[in-house]
């Protein structure tokens, strides 16, 4: 192989991407990557990356590894592998090949064939040595079964906890591209993240079922959606849904305001009533309802409970209605991905690619209107998550016609 030598300033045993970047090499051929040597470096094609999926599976998450398997071997003839089961498959070094047919048929599923896991930080990993269980920085065990695969680029597919500890991979000089993936649309840097958008037509045709159940019975019918710490789900599926009363975590609700809206609309012949609620929704002066603490996990506490707990509030303050709550949960996660979600997947999936045959590691695709970019994982991790702004647009709309917030 020709090796084309290249003139760098080091610091530490780093070198400086952006500062390689202004060679002239990079312009001759952008499909290398960096060897270090003592005194000079050199430089070589990318011949294999790695995907990893982690976190909460997501729709679209397959259309995804399918672009990039696609987008990387048709246009470049790279390798592709896939680490099972997210970081822990990193960490065992468990994978499979990538290849044209693999990938063949998955492109509507949800779901993904790499599987997953939410509980697996290698910066802070539960290791059991002689029967005591402690937890470890292992990532340099990650490092050398990707050095030992001969893996340059590792491609993650997360959200804001899986995509941490890619920018922590990267500040160990590993090439990381990042792909954002959250149901709950709450990812700093980019307008929208991939399964977010099936997740609110499952809700949607939900709340249209709900309907007619709640006219049926005249009765208040609540559905509690995800989401975590954004309203994003609640408040766009509640407008597309013909919601009466939306719940967000950004708006701290008033029980006797909800009271007020089912009143209002008893006034006006309507005896039933539509309540979206966000699973992190709180009352004023009130705090978030627990389901459960997962300790191994980076992200130890699970929202869920506050729909049956409403349900509960409004029965006693209205004793001649029936209230009934529906909590969707993982079912907002399943089944085949939505039309946009597959084409948004798609387009992130092939950017990596371009990403990575650019050499612009350490960042995440992203979508800004309608143009795919990319941001810094030090940008997208340092900021706050992504909420719904309470004066915003979207909210405003809303109240205009007539969707109360109980605010």
């Amino acid at each position: 192989m020709n090796y084309i030598i290249v003139i760098a300033v080091k610091i530490g045993s780093k070198v400086v991407n952006d500062v390689i970047r202004c060679y002239d090499f990079y312009i001759i051929n952008k499909d290398i990557k960096v060897v270090y040597g003592e005194g000079f470096y050199m430089v070589q094609p990318i011949k294999k990356i790695a995907l990893l999926t982690g976190g909460g599976d997501c729709p679209g998450l397959n259309a995804v590894i399918r672009a990039i398997t696609r987008a990387a071997i048709l246009n470049y003839g790279i390798e592709v592998i896939g680490y099972r089961f997210g970081y822990k498959g990193l960490y065992h070094n468990n994978f499979m090949p990538l290849t044209m047919e693999t990938v063949t048929g998955i492109l509507h599923r949800g779901g993904t064939i790499l599987y997953s896991s939410n509980k697996d930080n290698l910066f802070n990993y539960m290791v059991e040595k002689n029967g005591v269980i402690s937890k470890e920085d292992v990532s340099d065990v990650a490092i050398e079964n990707m050095k030992k695969e001969g893996v340059d680029v590792l491609v993650v597919i997360g959200g804001d906890g899986t995509l941490t500890s890619a920018r922590d991979f990267a500040r160990k000089c590993v090439n990381v591209i990042g792909v954002p993936k959250t149901i709950d649309n709450d990812l700093a840097s980019t307008d929208v993240t991939f399964g977010f958008n099936t997740a609110i037509d499952v809700v949607t045709e939900a709340l249209d079922r709900l309907h007619t159940t709640a006219e049926s019975h005249h009765r208040i019918m609540l559905c509690e959606v995800m989401g975590r710490n954004a309203g994003w789900i609640a408040l766009e599926s509640g407008i597309a849904g013909s919601a009466d009363v939306i719940l967000i975590p950004e708006i701290p609700y008033d029980l006797n305001k909800i009271i007020d809206k089912v009143k209002e609309r008893e006034s006006c012949g309507k005896n039933f009533t539509i309540i979206v609620v966000a699973e992190g929704a709180k009352p004023k002066d009130g705090n978030v309802v627990i389901s459960k603490i997962v300790k191994d996990s980076p992200d130890p506490i699970r929202l869920g409970g506050i729909g049956n707990k409403l349900a509960g509030d409004i029965e006693c303050l209205m004793k001649d209605k029936e209230v009934r709550c529906t909590v969707l949960g993982h079912i907002q996660r399943g089944g085949n991905t939505c039309t946009y979600d597959r084409i948004l997947s798609t387009r992130y999936g092939v950017a990596a690619v371009e990403m990575i045959v650019n050499r612009e590691f350490g960042k995440m695709v992203c979508l800004k209107g309608d143009t795919i970019t990319s941001d810094t994982l030090e940008n997208v991790i340092g900021q706050k998550t992504k909420n719904v702004n309470p004066d915003g647009e979207l909210v405003n709309m809303a109240k205009k016609i007539g969707i109360s917030f109980a605010d």
